[in-house]
């Protein structure tokens, strides 16, 4: 799928691409993530549905300025903004990750109405943050220096170990492609160093007042946030169901993809 189409906000490019006939379908990738993941899932709904795919600033293929922001509280603005320029005004969101936390807040802060919201092993409450993440929070300067060649071992390292089943060498080739070169590993690490709690806070006192439909899919096996932490995400948001994949760890994209485009066109 192409992310031919470019968004300017507030001096970010953000790029993006649609595909499909339908009601609006809009998914939202997580960190260290982009819309790739998402792109055979777009195509294989573009039957019934216009979906919609970005990348958030700071990511994937969109401009990566040192000095611009990409925390959740921007990247909520981002996609309140986006959602604006597409005109849609109550698409299906589906979200994964850090998605989560950037859906959840412009719906419940930027009040932006969605017609339903699906969340996929997501970053949306605390606590969060594995000690590698914690790590790199306190040196995201100093590990922007490493050599280019430790950086991309690290990154992949990284990256691989979401997926409990294991990536394919092409599939970890895409995730990640955007976090090398001058541009992409001084972003990597500066999207880290932005990460800020206090707006998953804000979102877990906001959740009891969500009223759409609301559906949370977890990997059985996810290693990065334990699938306690959906149950708990489900059991604060009114009248949302939960279900565990079995076999899956945190990219459930690739680890249960079957299962989670079933659980996708049963929800729709």
């Amino acid at each position: 799928m192409d992310l031919s189409e470019c968004f300017e906000w507030r001096g970010r490019r953000i790029a993006w691409g649609s595909v499909g006939r339908g009601p609006a379908v809009v998914l939202c990738h997580g960190t260290p993530f982009s819309s790739v993941l998402w792109h055979p899932f777009a195509e294989a709904l573009s039957r019934d549905f216009t979906v919609y795919v970005w990348d958030m600033p700071g990511y994937g293929q969109s401009s990566k300025r040192p000095e611009d922001a990409v925390d959740f509280g921007s990247q909520a603005s981002a996609f309140a903004a986006l959602l604006e320029h597409w005109g849609l005004e109550r698409p299906h969101v589906i979200a994964h990750d850090f998605g989560g936390a950037v859906s959840l807040r412009a719906h419940l802060v930027e009040r932006v109405p969605y017609r339903s919201l699906m969340l996929l092993d997501v970053v949306a409450i605390p606590p969060s943050g594995s000690p590698f993440f914690r790590f790199v929070q306190e040196h995201p300067d100093l590990l922007g220096q490493l050599p280019a060649y430790i950086h991309a071992a690290l990154v992949r390292a990284y990256i691989q170990g979401a997926s409990h089943r294991g990536l394919r060498d092409d599939d970890l080739d895409a995730l990640v492609a955007p976090w090398t070169g001058d541009e992409g590993q001084p972003a990597f690490y500066r999207q880290i160093a932005d990460y800020d709690e206090r707006f998953l806070v804000e979102n877990e006192q906001r959740l009891g007042g969500i009223d759409i439909p609301v559906r949370v899919l977890w990997g059985s096996e996810d290693t990065w946030i334990p699938a306690a932490q959906g149950r708990r995400i489900a059991d604060l948001i009114p009248g949302a169901t939960f279900r565990l994949i079995g076999g899956s760890g945190h990219l459930m994209h690739y680890d249960a993809p079957i299962p989670l485009t079933d659980e996708i066109r049963g929800w729709l």
